[in-house]
């Protein structure tokens, strides 16, 4: 039985132009985002199969097959809701996001400091990867990562409330080799309301998820 499903997209494809075409949706999560899918549950079933057997010669292979693939999963999972078509600007307190503008602020000394730092992290990443807005929950303060692929260089337990996508499917049939041009668009889609509830979610949840009590 299939572990993990495709979600449904939370608009139409043409949802996000211009910064993001209707072709590059429909390709980026009908195939992209579903190949995911399969290859985590694919990679279950193997693994099922070699607990059955006691046959651990590719348990190396497969582990970093299952990072992977739900790694994949989970950030594009976050990714199509962390858009909007109303989408941009910064987060503020009048929109009902000022706790999160807040922690912006106070973990990077302003939100031009973080977009500079988002921004750098996604347009360098070294061939595939992402810019991510995580909350680190030992320290309780917002942080941003370089992911390399989807699960290379992560902090463990943190949790990942902003991300960008920087993989060339992600924006190459729009803007060919010009990742920087397809960072800089993203900002004007950015869906703050869905932003404030994750880093709400994570806060709450924090407790739950520190190394002691």
């Amino acid at each position: 039985m299939a572990v993990y499903t495709l979600p449904e997209l939370p608009y139409d494809y043409a949802a996000l132009e211009p910064v993001i075409n209707p072709q590059i949706i429909e390709l980026h999560h009908d195939k992209h985002h579903a190949a995911y899918v399969k290859g985590a549950n694919d990679t279950l079933e193997q693994l099922a199969e070699a607990r059955d057997k006691e046959s651990w010669g590719a348990i190396n292979g497969l582990e970093k097959n299952l990072a992977f693939h739900l790694s994949g999963h989970i950030l594009h999972s976050i990714y199509w809701h962390n858009m909007t078509g109303d989408g941009g600007g910064e987060p503020l307190a009048a929109d009902g996001v000022g706790d999160l503008a807040d922690a912006i602020a106070e973990s990077f000394g302003s939100f031009a400091g973080f977009k500079s730092q988002l921004t750098k992290a996604a347009a360098t990443t070294q061939g595939s990867g992402w810019g991510v807005l995580a909350y680190e929950p030992v320290s309780g303060r917002l942080i941003v990562e370089q992911v390399y692929d989807h699960q290379g260089n992560v902090g463990q337990g943190s949790v990942p409330i902003l991300v960008f996508d920087a993989w060339e499917h992600a924006f190459y049939l729009q803007y060919k080799n010009q990742k920087v041009d397809f960072i800089e668009a993203m900002w004007r889609v950015v869906n703050w309301q869905d932003v404030a509830k994750r880093y709400a979610s994570a806060k709450e949840r924090a407790h739950s998820l520190l190394l002691a009590p």
